[in-house]
């Protein structure tokens, strides 16, 4: 399961919590991961994955998704992933919460 493999590598090299799913009383700043979708051909997989990042102001915001975008460079030193694709990277600032928060979405080769 990429997620897994996604937040265990996040996990290793970032120094905020990785989560899978909303959890409340997280304090700011956090990585959220959200798989948007996914497809397999030929026994390889590919899957979409938005990771976000929520910090306490958007400067924070952004500052950590650059983080996670370095972070992501290195993936493919994990076993079966054989690529990391930035497919895009933006302000995805929760209008309704408020909450500050950057996303970048990125293509995953794996096996």
């Amino acid at each position: 399961m990429i997620e897994l493999i996604l937040k265990q590598y996040l996990d290793s090299v970032l120094d905020v919590p990785v989560l899978l799913e909303h959890k409340t009383g997280v304090t700011v700043p956090y990585i959220l991961l959200d798989k948007t979708g996914g497809s397999e051909s030929n026994h390889l997989k590919k899957a979409t994955v938005a990771i976000q990042s929520y910090g306490t102001s958007l400067y924070n915001a952004a500052k950590l998704n650059e983080d996670v975008i370095r972070a992501m460079d290195g993936l493919t030193t994990v076993e079966n992933v054989g690529g990391a694709h930035l497919n895009g990277s933006y302000n995805f600032t929760d209008t309704e919460t408020k909450n500050y928060r950057y996303q970048a979405v990125y293509d995953i080769n794996y096996l």
